[in-house]
């Protein structure tokens, strides 16, 4: 049997998908899905406190980058003694994963016959990631089980995007990614956003996300507003809103008068570039139009702002 670390909660995603659980000995501190991997040891952790706000976080992982390449630390030692021979991390984000080339000069120090198979993930568009879950097939030697768990997931998101074109229009959106600075949800956002029926004002598809202001949201004036930030579950995401939309200018927004304000778990859903895609799809087809879909999300991976 292979001996896997996953160092990205999207990449033990995958792992799972291709029906690997069993070959997954470690995870990094933020794998969580599904549940029973937080029984596996965690072999990365922040270097810095993840309480706070969201400008107070930001600011503390910039703070963080000005002297190093990542914002996660790795236990070394213990990823050593856990003899993996494959080791799934990524290259997309350095705020979502430990580096890549500090975790190669790490295993330079391994004797050669216990350095294990690296596998980045480098996905920053929808095709992208199904690309990367065929290539985590092929690597761990279950490749027809990775073309057909991307043809099935292919198959749920054609049937979202037939049925979305039934629709009388297609509302903008505003897909919020972080709240203060306030950043817009690019990479595969875009692409989910337009397979729901919708249309997204700030980002094209494959671009990476971009800051934005208030400025500019006003500019836009979106007919609707989805919240999800990276990292935060919905009760999080939930709480802060509420400090920022007591800010002058976000009342105005029609999107605010209109009672057309989303928020959704950034944690579990759109930001990790994994199988759970398809679900964050139904999350903003459901948003966009409860007319033509109702896949029971709401209330457990999405509510609507009521002030």
């Amino acid at each position: 049997m292979k001996r896997i670390v996953s160092l990205l909660p999207s990449a033990t995603e995958i792992i799972c998908a291709l029906g690997l659980r069993e070959a997954l000995f470690g995870r990094s501190h933020e794998c969580d899905f599904p549940p029973d991997v937080q029984q596996l040891p965690a072999l990365t952790a922040p270097r810095f406190a993840l309480d706070g706000s969201s400008r107070q976080l930001d600011q503390r992982v910039k703070t963080v980058l000005e002297s190093a390449r990542s914002v996660y630390r790795v236990d070394v030692e213990r990823l050593r003694q856990l003899r993996p021979d494959t080791i799934v991390t990524q290259t997309q984000c350095e705020v979502c994963a430990v580096d890549l080339d500090e975790l190669q000069r790490v295993m330079q120090e391994w004797d050669a016959g216990a350095r294990p198979a690296l596998i980045a993930l480098e996905a920053a568009s929808l095709e992208g990631v199904f690309a990367d879950i065929e290539r985590v097939a092929q690597a761990l030697e279950v490749a027809e089980r990775g073309i057909q768990v991307v043809a099935g997931l292919h198959n749920r998101i054609d049937t979202v995007a037939q049925r979305a074109q039934q629709a009388v229009r297609q509302p903008t959106l505003a897909f919020i990614e972080w709240l203060d600075p306030p950043m817009a949800g690019g990479n595969w956002i875009p692409e989910l956003v337009a397979r729901a029926g919708a249309r997204d004002l700030f980002v094209r598809p494959g671009e990476p996300s971009p800051w934005i202001d208030l400025a500019q949201l006003q500019a836009a004036d979106p007919d609707l507003i989805l919240i999800a930030p990276c990292g935060f579950n919905l009760e999080r995401s939930w709480a802060e809103l509420g400090q920022i939309m007591s800010q002058p200018g976000w009342a105005q927004l029609r999107a605010v008068r209109q009672g057309a304000v989303t928020v959704a778990d950034g944690n579990q859903y759109f930001n990790r570039p994994g199988p759970r895609l398809v679900e964050s799809l139904e999350i903003i087809a459901e948003i966009a139009h409860p007319e033509l879909f109702d896949f029971g999300h709401q209330g457990r991976g999405w509510r609507r702002w009521s002030g």
